[in-house]
C-alpha cells in the first residue's frame, strides 16, 4: 500500500487533537480548575479551526476524494458520511454557540450547552477518523474530484 496522503491525515490528526483536548477540558472543569480548563477548551477550538481551514483549502483548491472501496458498500459509506456531516456541521454550530457563551459569561447556558456539545465533538471526531479510515487506509481512495461528486458519486 502508497503513502497516506499529507493532507488529511494532518488535518484528521487535528479534529483528534481537539476532540482530546475537549476530554481533558472536561476532566479540569469537573475538577474546579477553570483557568485550564478555559485554555484548554480554547486550544481545542484552535485545533478544530485548523482542521476546517486545510479541509475547506483542499475542497477548494484539490477536490474531495470518492469512496474507492467495493461498490456494493458505498452506499452505507455515502449514509455513512452523511452522519458523519450533520455530526460536524452540528458540532461546529453547538461549539460556536458554547464558546460565544463562555466570551459573554453566560453560565446558564454554557453549562447546558457544554456537555452535549462535548458529546457531538466526539462523535464527530470519530466518525472522521472511520472516514478517514475508509477514504485512505481500508481502501484505496477514489477520484479526487468536486465535494458533489464525491459524495453523489456522478
Amino acid at each position: 500500500m502508497g503513502s497516506l496522503p499529507i493532507l488529511p491525515t494532518i488535518s484528521t490528526s487535528f479534529i483528534v487533537i481537539s476532540a482530546i483536548l475537549v476530554a481533558v477540558g472536561w476532566y479540569f472543569i469537573r475538577q474546579k480548575q477553570v483557568k485550564k480548563h478555559e485554555k484548554t477548551m480554547w486550544l481545542a477550538a484552535a485545533f478544530a479551526l485548523a482542521f476546517f481551514i486545510i479541509y475547506l483549502s483542499r475542497t477548494i483548491f484539490i477536490g474531495n476524494t470518492s469512496f474507492g472501496g467495493p461498490d456494493h458498500l458505498k452506499i452505507y459509506y455515502t449514509l455513512f458520511l452523511f452522519f458523519h456531516i450533520f455530526l460536524a456541521t452540528a458540532g461546529a454550530v453547538f461549539g460556536i454557540v458554547t464558546l460565544l457563551s463562555a466570551v459573554k459569561k453566560n453560565w446558564v447556558r454554557h453549562k447546558k450547552l457544554g456537555p452535549i456539545t462535548s458529546v457531538v465533538w466526539f462523535f464527530t471526531a470519530t466518525t472522521g477518523v472511520v472516514v478517514y479510515l475508509l477514504l485512505y487506509v481500508f481502501y484505496r481512495g477514489g477520484e479526487t474530484t468536486s465535494v458533489i461528486k464525491a459524495i453523489l458519486g456522478f
